[in-house]
Formats: structure tokens, C-alpha cells, sequence
């Protein structure tokens, strides 16, 4: 039997990514709902993560070491209050099993978090959705972080890697002109724009910030990663986006994008591999920013989003 503990638990969740190569098949079967990809679509897969792996897989080290670095700052802004536990939504750990993590240790306070900016009802909200009903069913006062998209710190971090990433531009480009910041998200089915979600408004408010602070006045959103369903998705996609820069005349891209905290398939192959490569057939420089990993700005804008969260539960 467990013992009462009086930290605080810090739940840290994000989508999830396979361990392997080996666990492509698995990680998509349970992002379909119990369907496995089919042959074709399972070997375009694998190919996307030997495309930018080679077959070794450091993807969930950049999870890992996220939250890692939250569980350091956490421990400089306020010594032995705060413990971190990590949950995933389509891989293991599950979320619900780091919510058992806490119970097993004694927690009896938590505060659940995101590894995303931007609150969508279909994302955030699914996620903290998943760790309240299990931290209720184990007794747990769970208090969750919606969003911190306009975070000082988070913009500062984002300021800091458009220009850094402007100037990479200039010197890779030999100084093309004209130039467009693109700042992008992942895609979301279409139909959330009619539930009133907040996705949209969100992404566009720290495009503004970010573009304001950097002196960055070319810049427009655009969406990208879309699902492959029926349904309308959010657009234009970002390969749709750069055929319209193209036709206007642009000749340097940089992409920025705000909806990712970190190296992954969406950024790595997407963008680094797919969208590149677009924009080289059309005559178009392509760079993108750094993401933000272990940046220490983006660790202090989780924590004291994680000490603000953790004033409303209960003494």
C-alpha cells in the first residue's frame, strides 16, 4: 500500500511516438482506433522514419528530456514540491498509466500539462479529459493547463529562433528576396471551427506576437500534417501555400512552426524532407526555425504554467 505523499504530481503529456521501427505498426494501429495501417500505407510509414532516423530512433528522447528539463525547473523554482510523471496518448506510457504512477506513489494533488501551446477540444482537451477521469477514479485532485500560447517566455523563445532563423535564411539563400515567414500547426478536422474551438484563434495570436516582437511584417499561417480521412481538414496546407508564394514571386521561405515544442516526424519529414523539397522544385529557398526541445525559456514557460495551475488546488 502506498503512503500519503504530499508533492505535488506534474502529469506531462504529448502525443507519443514509436520506441522503434519495430513499433510503427502498433503506434498507428492504436492511432486508428484498433486498425491497422494497411501494407501500402505501413510501408510509406516506415520509409518517412528511415527518411529522417536512418533506423535509430531518438525521437522519444526529445519527450523524455522535456520532461526531464520541467522536473529541474520545477525543482529550482520551488525545491521538493513537484514530481513529474509522463503520459502519452498513443504510446506507452499511457496517460492513464501515469496518472496509476502518481496513485502508486501516494500522490494526492497533480496538475496535468500538454506538451502543446494551443488548446483544441480534440487535443489538449482530449488529453486532460483522459487524465481527470482516471485521476478521479484514483482519488486525485487533478488541476489542468488548458494553454500557454502567449506565454512571455514562449513568445521570447520563438522571437529568439525567427530571427536566428531569418538570418540562416539570408546566408543559405545568398540573401534572396523577397522572403515570407510561414508559421504553421498541425491540421485539425475542419468541423472544430464550428464547435467555437479555440485552435485557430490561439495559433494566430502567437503568430502575431512572434511576428510583432521579431519585426517580421511578411508573414502569414498556414496548416500542415493534415490526416488522410474523408473529412475536411483545416487549410491551405502548407504545399498548397508555397505553389501561391511561388506564383507571387517569393524566393526564401522560413517556416515556423509555433504548434510544435519539438523534433519530430511532422517537423523532421514534413517540413524538413517534404515541404523543402517542394519549395526547391519551385525555385524557393526553404529554412525552418530551431524547435524549442530543452530550451530553458520554454522549461520556465511550463513551470510557472505548472505553479499557476497548482495555486487552485486545494491546501
Amino acid at each position: 500500500m502506498s503512503q500519503s505523499n504530499d508533492k505535488i504530481g506534474v502529469l506531462v503529456m504529448s502525443y507519443g511516438t514509436p520506441k522503434s521501427m519495430d513499433d510503427i505498426e502498433s503506434y498507428y494501429t492504436h492511432i486508428r482506433r484498433g486498425n491497422p495501417p494497411t501494407p501500402e500505407l505501413l510501408a510509406e510509414l516506415k520509409g518517412r522514419y528511415e527518411a529522417i532516423v536512418g533506423g535509430v530512433f531518438p525521437l522519444r528522447e526529445n519527450t523524455d528530456g522535456q520532461v526531464a528539463g520541467l522536473q529541474d525547473k520545477l525543482e529550482q523554482l520551488a525545491p521538493g514540491k513537484f514530481v513529474c510523471y509522463q503520459g502519452l496518448k498513443h504510446a506507452s506510457p499511457y496517460i492513464e498509466d501515469g496518472v496509476e504512477a502518481m496513485a502508486a506513489d501516494g500522490i494526492k494533488r497533480a496538475v496535468g500539462i500538454v506538451l502543446a501551446p494551443h488548446y483544441s477540444s480534440m487535443s489538449v482537451g482530449g488529453y486532460l479529459k483522459r487524465a481527470k477521469a482516471k485521476a478521479e477514479e484514483r482519488g486525485i485532485e487533478l488541476a489542468g493547463v488548458e494553454s500557454y500560447h502567449l506565454h512571455p517566455k514562449l513568445i521570447e523563445a520563438l522571437t529568439e529562433r525567427v530571427r536566428n532563423g531569418l538570418a540562416k535564411l539570408d546566408r543559405t539563400s545568398g540573401g534572396a528576396t523577397p522572403v515570407k515567414v510561414l508559421f504553421s500547426a498541425h491540421s485539425l478536422p475542419a468541423k472544430i471551427n464550428e464547435l467555437g474551438d479555440p485552435y485557430e484563434r490561439q495559433l494566430l495570436e502567437t503568430s502575431e506576437a512572434v511576428a510583432g516582437r521579431a519585426g517580421v511584417k511578411d508573414w502569414q499561417f498556414t496548416w500542415q500534417s493534415a490526416g488522410r480521412t474523408k473529412e475536411p481538414w483545416l487549410g491551405p496546407d502548407i504545399l498548397e501555400t508555397l505553389e501561391k508564394l511561388s506564383a507571387e514571386g517569393y524566393k526564401g521561405v522560413l517556416v515556423a512552426p509555433v504548434g510544435f515544442v519539438s523534433d519530430h516526424l511532422e517537423v523532421l519529414y514534413d517540413l524538413d524532407i517534404e515541404a523543402k523539397q517542394a519549395a526547391a522544385d519551385l525555385g524557393m529557398a526553404l529554412e525552418r526555425i530551431e524547435m524549442l526541445n530543452r530550451d530553458p525559456l520554454y522549461m520556465e514557460t511550463l513551470a510557472e504554467s505548472v505553479e499557476e495551475a497548482a495555486a487552485t488546488l486545494k491546501a
